[in-house]
């Protein structure tokens, strides 16, 4: 049994616009900013494998092997950043980061 087309694609949108909340409604916060974008990849991802299925091509799928890779090429720098910021200003909230502000 195969699942069709748009109901991948409305899933998809859904997750997608879970990651667009998460995004918006907590953008102070950094982790949940990253967990927000990671969240919109993956609805994203989700749409061009069902793509790709649907269409025989594998091309859907190798692109969502790159988003794989730079998600976490992403993450292990967003981390490493997090880490950073909570180690010098001992926060994560984005608000208090005035320094990076343009003058």
């Amino acid at each position: 049994m195969t699942v069709p087309l748009i109901q991948i694609i409305i899933l998809a949108g859904i997750i997608f616009s879970l990651g667009l909340i998460c995004t918006l409604v907590w953008r102070s916060n950094v982790i949940m900013l990253l967990v927000g974008i990671e969240i919109m990849l993956n609805g994203a991802m989700l749409v061009f494998v069902g793509g790709s299925y649907r269409w025989g091509a594998p091309d859907g799928q190798i692109f969502a092997l790159m988003i794989i890779a730079m998600t976490s090429a992403e993450v292990s720098l967003a981390l490493a950043m997090v880490v950073y910021l909570q180690r010098r200003h001992k926060t994560v909230n984005v608000d208090d980061f005035h320094e990076l502000k343009d003058q």
